[in-house]
């Protein structure tokens, strides 16, 4: 037996049944527990791999490594050589505070992988010297036979072999709305993920039916384990900030050792002062240039977003993710659950003459039927209410209601019915009492139908049949009008419809009824074929999000792309696509056309496509990165574990909190709590305002203290008296430009702001706009300074009320500097741009 068995290359969906058994060296009656055990030792246990976390205090030392903290605590050395111990005191708090938040934002992103191992099952039921027993999935080798029923999660990635009306929600991994219905026959080899019916995968959850199954693959080697590894290999891209602030840091940096160095050298060689004075007026040069109080103002303007974006359900989970979401030019988002619903919907009904639109939300049982634009009453259609009859009586869900909110137990489609029953005006409790079952044919692959019969109070009896429209029609010879006669079937005209109906994203299922014999008790599969009578069909859709439609339609507005990633099939993400406005909805590009790609191509054909189908994680990676590749600045939302690589990837990441899966909320940057595609547009605008403020902040603050550190070169290079001592200069910076610096980071949002392009996620923070800003402002300010400086010392006032007028002068100035700086965007003056 070889050890790489449990390994992937094996095509298992393309196997006949038995070719998949003997390659695993396995049978029907499955294993012996001794054969079981001997696998173990050589493929181990049936889990993921384990990667180590950073320890908590790592973690916390990793937030000082940065050149602005360095340039912070060399500030605090220099004022403790000076003695200066409160003012040293100050700034290592300000330090300290900033690593603290950073460690309590940042501190879960390791618990991405621990979220996945959580989503294998504990326990399975498994075949072992042809008995059953009931293990840990641990316990799990490849070759082991399990059986599988409603309410159990997928223990491993198996192949089937035999099955009875199994469905398994795969939308965690696939991102199919609705649940699979699986089969044991094979499936073609390059068949996508979602289609490889013939297999089902570990963390899935079984939502109908029972099946015995074949381990194929464990652990690691598992599609959960792909992504897994995915995880680890991927590395997460620093935010535009931190890189422009770095690059900040490090040129503020240079500018100012090399001015000090400089300026001590031409003072001891040229003007030849004392080394104590020289070196004293340097450390003043220093303590004026470095910006003390940035790291604090630029921590709490990203806090403050923070908070703004949670009362807009926006949950932050690392603070430079505020200010990236603001830069972003592409959102790539999955469909189901976030532009969608992820709640199934009757939109059309389709009878012998017309097609019905339904409008309604959700799986409550209210709405309006509309023909041609119109509102029309359903209860005046006796078709319509058997339709509607026939939906809920052969159906095994529940709808209740809580808090207002519609929930379905059991198939999605299902409660859709359920819900469209209540919208032909049907009172489905009341209505049901009516009618009693007395016997069923559960839907299975094979037949692809589910039949019930049902007794009346009024000695009727009828079955009731659904299931795929092709199969519904090969039984019926006859269709029932809208007038109540039996007329002979119009095929042609129901496959024309049908197929209309099919073609705006929406799948099809046909309704049929047989009148039997009132003391008729059992269904006869052989009774049915040539007797249905065809009612008509339906049209279900997983509907956009009304405030999606809208949040797609600012983003244009705002210059941000929007493109869809899903795993669903082509068909239905177009119609979705059309439906929320995204721009190039002529074709989707399938998984399969991606992986006839190269990097190349893939990188000059994402800029004009909009519509990516039938996606794998691997798919979604490559995607995120070819646009990157393309200078673009990406967000990926989504809400599946098959969504986590890509999330972790892209430069923001966005998880659902409400219908996510733990494992994308701790790969993503930022977690939506109402899982509103509509929240990431509040997102992106308090993202711009933030960056707005940041830059208002640098605008202020470098200007000021330039000034600060002119006014010593001026006095140094005319061998001037310092106007104003480093201690004053010192608390300047603390006190002074941290309290005014706080009212920047509280602006509210331009009105404009969501109607601008996205800033190059090149540009930097400094530009030549703020260098020639910077030397204006401190030329005034020197000029200022000096000169107030100087008449106190003419008018014999003496030095320390002289310092301190021109200490006070210095405080006015950066106080009329900050209004400037807070209304340069807004013309014309008004009285309210005084007030906070």
């Amino acid at each position: 037996m070889q050890e790489d068995l449990s390994i992937n290359k094996h095509l298992w969906h393309a196997k006949e049944i038995n070719d998949c058994l003997e390659a695993l060296q396995s049978s029907q009656d499955g294993l012996s527990n001794d054969e079981a055990n001997h696998r173990r030792t050589i493929f181990g246990e049936n889990k993921l791999s384990e990667v180590k976390a950073q320890s908590n205090l790592k973690r916390f030392l990793l937030q000082f490594n940065n050149i602005l903290i360095y340039v912070l605590l060399a500030s605090a050395l220099v004022t403790f050589v000076l003695a200066h111990y409160l003012d040293t005191a100050v700034i290592l708090a300000v330090v300290l505070a900033n690593a603290i938040i950073g460690f309590i934002q940042e501190g879960k992103a390791e618990k991405a992988m621990a979220s996945l191992r959580q989503m294998l099952a504990p326990k399975a039921h498994v075949l072992r010297d042809q008995q059953r027993h009931y293990i840990s999935s641990k316990e799990l080798v490849p070759g082991d036979v399990i059986f599988l029923e409603a309410g159990d999660k997928v223990p491993a990635d198996c192949r089937l072999l035999s099955c009875f009306g199994l469905t398994i929600q795969e939308a965690a991994l696939t991102g199919e709305s609705v649940p699979v219905e699986k089969h044991v026959k094979t499936v073609t080899e390059n068949a996508p993920l979602g289609d490889r019916l013939s297999l089902v995968y570990s963390g899935t959850s079984v939502t109908s039916g029972q099946a015995s199954a074949v381990v194929v693959a464990i652990g690691q080697f598992t599609e959960l384990g792909k992504i897994n590894r995915l995880l680890t290999e991927v590395a997460p891209l620093t935010t535009p900030l931190v890189q422009q602030m770095g690059i900040f840091a490090k040129w503020l940096t240079a500018v100012i050792l090399g001015i000090a160095s400089t300026l001590l050298v031409y003072g001891l060689f040229i003007q030849d002062y004392a080394f104590e004075y020289i070196f004293m007026a340097v450390v003043s040069l220093s303590v004026a240039a470095i910006p003390e109080g940035l790291p604090a103002i630029l921590t709490i303007t990203l806090a403050i977003g923070v908070q703004i974006m949670a009362r807009r359900n926006a949950i932050v989970r690392r603070l430079p993710a505020i200010e990236t979401i603001g830069a972003v030019t592409v959102i790539c988002t999955d469909k189901t659950g976030t532009l969608t619903r992820n709640e199934m919907l009757v939109a059309s009904v389709l009878t012998d003459q017309h097609i019905f639109k339904i409008s309604g939300e959700g799986y409550a049982p209210s709405g309006a039927l509309s023909l041609n634009e119109e509102q029309i009453n359903p209860e005046e259609s006796a078709l319509l209410q058997q339709i509607g009859r026939a939906s809920y009586l052969c159906n095994d869900a529940a709808i209740k209601e809580s808090n207002g909110a519609w929930d379905v137990l059991g198939d999605p489609m299902e409660g859709a019915l359920l819900a469209f029953s209540g919208k032909v005006g049907l009172i489905v409790e009341k209505d049901s009492q009516r009618w009693r079952r007395t016997d069923a044919i559960p839907f299975d692959a094979q037949h692809r139908y589910m039949a019930t019969l049902n007794h009346d109070h009024d000695g009727n009896a009828f079955i009731f049949i659904k299931g795929a429209p092709e199969k519904i029609m090969s039984m019926s010879s006859q269709q029932l009008s809208s007038s109540g006669e039996a007329k002979a079937l119009d095929e042609n005209y129901w496959k024309t419809k049908a197929s209309e109906i099919a073609s705006q994203g929406q799948r099809v299922l046909a309704f049929g009824i047989v009148k039997v014999d009132y003391h008729e008790t059992l269904i006869s599969r052989d009774e049915l074929v040539g007797k249905v009578q065809l009612l008509g069909m339906v049209g279900m859709i997983d509907p956009p999000r009304e405030e999606a439609i809208l949040a797609v339609a600012e983003c244009r507005s705002a210059g941000i792309q929007v493109k869809m990633i899903t795993g669903d099939h082509a068909g239905t993400a177009l119609a979705i696509a059309k439906q929320v406005g995204l721009q190039h909805t002529e074709q989707a590009l399938t998984g399969a056309e991606i992986d006839n790609m190269t990097d190349e191509m893939l990188k000059e054909t994402i800029s004009k496509v909009d519509v990516f189908a039938r996606t794998s994680p691997e798919h979604k990676l490559r995607l995120v990165t070819a646009l990157q590749a393309n200078k673009e600045l990406v967000a990926m939302t989504g809400d599946g574990v098959n969504d986590s690589p890509a999330l972790k990837r892209a430069d923001i990441g966005i998880a659902m909190g409400k219908k996510g899966s733990e494992a994308a909320k701790e790969a993503a940057e930022i977690v939506l709590a109402d899982d509103n595609f509509a929240s990431i547009v509040a997102a992106v605008k308090e993202g711009r305002t933030v960056y707005d403020n940041i830059r208002k902040v640098i605008f202020w603050l470098l200007p000021t203290n330039t000034g600060e550190a002119m006014i010593v070169i001026v006095a140094l290079l005319l061998g001037l008296a310092l106007p104003i001592t480093p201690v004053q200069i010192l608390w300047i910076n603390l006190i002074t430009a941290i309290t005014l610096g706080f009212a920047l980071a509280f602006e509210p949002s331009d009105s404009d702001i969501m109607k601008r392009a996205p800033r190059p996620n090149q540009a930097g923070l400094i530009s030549g706009q703020l260098v020639l800003h910077v030397l204006t402002v401190s030329v005034l300010i020197v000029m200022a300074v000096f000169s107030i400086y100087g008449v106190a010392i003419s008018q014999n006032l003496g030095e320390p009320l002289a310092r301190t007028l021109a200490l006070n002068t210095l405080v006015v100035l950066e106080i009329f500097h900050l209004l400037y700086i807070r209304n340069a965007s807004r013309p014309g003056f008004k009285v309210s741009m005084l007030k906070g």
